[in-house]
Parts: structure tokens; sequence; C-alpha cells
């Protein structure tokens, strides 16, 4: 397993992390998963017997029942090279004050996840989506005193905008506040629309990129085909909606290609759709998940498969996105002048 830094900071993590949606199957997840403490343990330990240091939650994943899980399985005594992130910011009540980023909303859910993880410290702790209403000032301003009193020891965002982000990052260094270190995106070679600005801030202001759902929620496994549907339950087949596709042509044809090239490494087509987001400039890790421990199994074997020039040529073409103003207008005039976070969506192109 590879471990790279987390954006700017000091922290190491693997270029898989664990993904934990899967456990506990309360409200709405049970469209996910469903899996119990010990179904959990057993993937957890092979995880951490691969070198994944990372496992990842959020405190609305099945009403709080996956940190439970997560806290149960590890028994209070996580290894010290594992590391655990968690999320705050989704609604997870009925009252006015159950979600968004008020310093009464974070401090309590953060403590909260603390109780049912059974630990002392969340390693990195994102907020889970944008909140407009509650003042950035605020939101850092407690992110930095939960850093300080050791309850979090790093700080991420996932599911901002760009100008979300640049604002974040800017509030911090006017105020001294902890930065973001690291943002969670969703990011697959269906879905590349964080090339046109939140990658290229990535690697230009230092923060660290954690791909979720690599997959598009088993679209880009093989399972589904031109001509085929998986038997059996899917996410898909109980009505989750994420992502959206709007070009089933597109899909399609990066389907036959992710099962072409598997088929020259004799391996599965996650495995490829993986390998190719672990070439992506500026991702640190890739967040795998599922039902079974097969598919577990499965996906760990990506961090060892590496892709030729070509075949990555080959994805890049097969999955490229349009480049929409002003993009296309700096492609044809500024293109000299192009950085290394500017070159994450043109190079490619070339």
């Amino acid at each position: 397993m590879e471990y790279r830094s987390l954006g700017r900071s000091g922290l190491k993590v693997s270029t898989l992390t664990l993904g934990t949606m899967t456990f506990g199957g309360k409200d709405k997840f049970a469209k996910v998963g469903n899996l119990g403490v010990k179904e959990a343990r057993n993937i957890i330990d092979l995880c951490i017997d691969h070198g994944v240091n990372l496992i990842d939650t959020a405190n609305m994943y099945s009403l709080g029942g996956s940190e439970e899980i997560i806290g149960e399985a590890l028994n209070g005594s996580r290894p010290g090279n594992v590391l655990i992130s968690s999320k705050a910011r989704m609604p997870v009540g009925d009252g006015p004050n159950e979600g968004g980023f008020s310093r009464h909303h974070l401090i309590r859910e953060c403590e909260r996840s603390l109780k049912r993880l059974r630990t002392d410290v969340i390693d990195i702790y994102y907020m889970h989506e944008w909140d407009g209403l509650t003042p950035m000032e605020e939101m850092l301003e407690t992110l930095d005193t939960l850093v300080k009193q050791g309850k979090i020891r790093y700080i991420g965002c996932s599911n901002f905008s760009a100008w979300h982000l640049m604002k974040a990052l800017g509030v911090s260094k006017e105020y001294h506040y902890q930065r973001f270190v690291t943002q969670q995106i969703h990011y697959t070679l269906e879905a590349r629309e964080v090339e046109y600005e939140l990658l290229p801030i990535a690697i230009d202001q230092g923060v660290g990129v954690l791909a979720w759902s690599p997959l598009a929620g088993g679209l880009l496994t093989g399972k589904y085909t031109r001509d085929k549907k998986p038997e059996g339950v899917t996410r898909m087949s109980e009505g989750w909606t994420e992502p959206p596709v709007r070009d089933e042509e597109r899909l399609w044809n990066i389907v036959d290609t992710i099962i072409n090239i598997g088929k020259q490494h004799n391996v599965s087509p996650a495995q490829v759709s993986l390998a190719w987001l672990l070439t992506r400039p500026g991702v640190s890790s890739v967040v795998i998940g599922g039902r079974k421990i097969e598919q577990i199994e499965d996906n760990l074997s990506a961090a060892s498969l590496k892709l030729t020039s070509e075949e990555i040529k080959r994805l890049n073409k097969v999955s490229a996105i349009p480049v929409i103003y002003p993009y296309w207008h700096q492609e044809i005039f500024a293109k000299e002048g192009f950085n290394a976070g500017e070159r994450a969506l043109h190079e490619d192109r070339e």
C-alpha cells in the first residue's frame, strides 16, 4: 500500500480509504447496506491487514449507527496507525439546530461522534456540505477550538463549491484559524466536473483530495453494461439516486473501455476505475466500500494495479468532459501560463 501526504499537512494516508456508509442499515441508508458488527469487523480487519490506515464515516450514516459499529468493532482500542475521519453538517433530527455549521451543532455533534466511536479524538473532521446561513468565521473558529481542545486533529470539507473552499481558506488565513487540509469530493471516470475548479484549487492551495463513491454507485464495476443489469439487491435497484448520469452513451463507452482494459490485466473493471483515479493529480486517497467482503478484497487489489500510459490516455479520452467557458478561452490564449493546478484540466487533452 502506498501512503501519500494529505494536502499541505504532514499526515500520511493510504491511497485507499475504507468508507463505511454500508454499516448500520438504518433509515434511508438501508438502501446502501446493513452490515452489522461482525461483518464490519471482518472488513475493517481485512483493510488494516492490507495497509489501509484511514476509516471514514459520518454522524448521519445510519443515524449514527455506522459510528457505533466502528466503535464496537474496534472495541475502543484501535491500532495506533489507524486514523478515523467523520463528518457533520447534515440534519440529524427535526429541530431548528439539528444541522448546519453553528457552534452549537458542531460541538454537540463532535462530542456525540466521539462517544459513538469510543475514541478520544477524530483525526479528520469534515464539514459535510455547504451551509450559507452560518458565518464562515463561526464555523472555523469552532473547528479551531475543537482542534485546540484535542477533540479533532485536522479539518476538511466535503461537497463545497470552489468559491466556498477559497473563502474558507481566506478566512482561516485572516484570523489564523485551522485551515482545511483536505476535501472529500465526488470524482470518477464518469463524473469529472471537479477538474474545472476543485482539483486545480487542491493542487494550487495544497488541499488533499479524497474521492468518494469512486465507482459511481456500482456503475463502473462492470456489473452494469449496455445490455445487462445485475441481479439481486444493489443500491441502484433500491432507488439510491447518486450519482446522476446525464449521458448514458458516454457512460457505456467508459464501461466498455474499463472492461477491455481489465481483461488485458486479468483484473476487474472496478480495479481499473480505481487505479485511474490514483493517477490523477492531487488525489491523496480513494474511498472504497461495499456490502460484501469480496467487493472489498477486489477493490484493495487496485492499490497495486499499474496502468500503462496508453491505457490512461484511452481512459482520459473516453471520459473527457467539455471545456466550458472561461476554460476554452484560456486554453486558446493562456496555455503558456498554466500552472500545475490548471494543467489538471487541460493537460490530458493534449
